[in-house]
């Protein structure tokens, strides 16, 4: 096997374990995304998945329910990332994160990221949990 190949194959397994990663974190909403570069950065969404999904998350160090509360965290801290922010709010609620674990979270952003952020992160909660409402409960 020339290296050529065994660094094809080597991202292909990156790909596939990524793939995995991203559909039991996100389901339908992450492959959307990925589906939505395809027309315009098929490479960029190889990446996307490759790196964050197939090297980073499928590391052993922490769960999924941890990592999400990290990003949950990390996009609502930076306030200019409510799609993404969007997407890992239903992933961390995928993963069992609570709601009010997620809005704890945000709120505690207040205190590092700003006022501004910590709306705009329960803005996008708001958003996502009126959309992913158990039947028979309130949003």
């Amino acid at each position: 096997m020339t290296n050529a190949q065994a660094s094809h194959n080597g991202n292909n397994l990156r790909y596939e374990r990524g793939l995995a990663k991203l559909q039991q974190i996100d389901g339908e909403g992450g492959v959307k995304v990925v589906e939505s570069l395809a027309g315009i950065a098929p490479d960029f969404a190889r990446l996307l998945i490759e790196f964050p999904f197939g090297d980073i998350y499928s590391r052993p160090g922490l769960d999924l329910r941890s990592r999400e509360i990290a990003v949950v965290a990390a996009l609502t801290a930076m306030g200019n990332a409510a799609p993404q922010l969007k997407v890992h709010i239903q992933g961390a609620l995928n993963v069992g994160v609570t709601r009010t674990e997620i809005v704890e979270v945000i709120m505690q952003m207040a205190v590092y990221a700003g006022f501004p952020a910590a709306l705009n992160g329960l803005a996008a909660a708001r958003e996502v949990f009126a959309v992913d409402a158990p039947v028979g409960e309130p949003a």
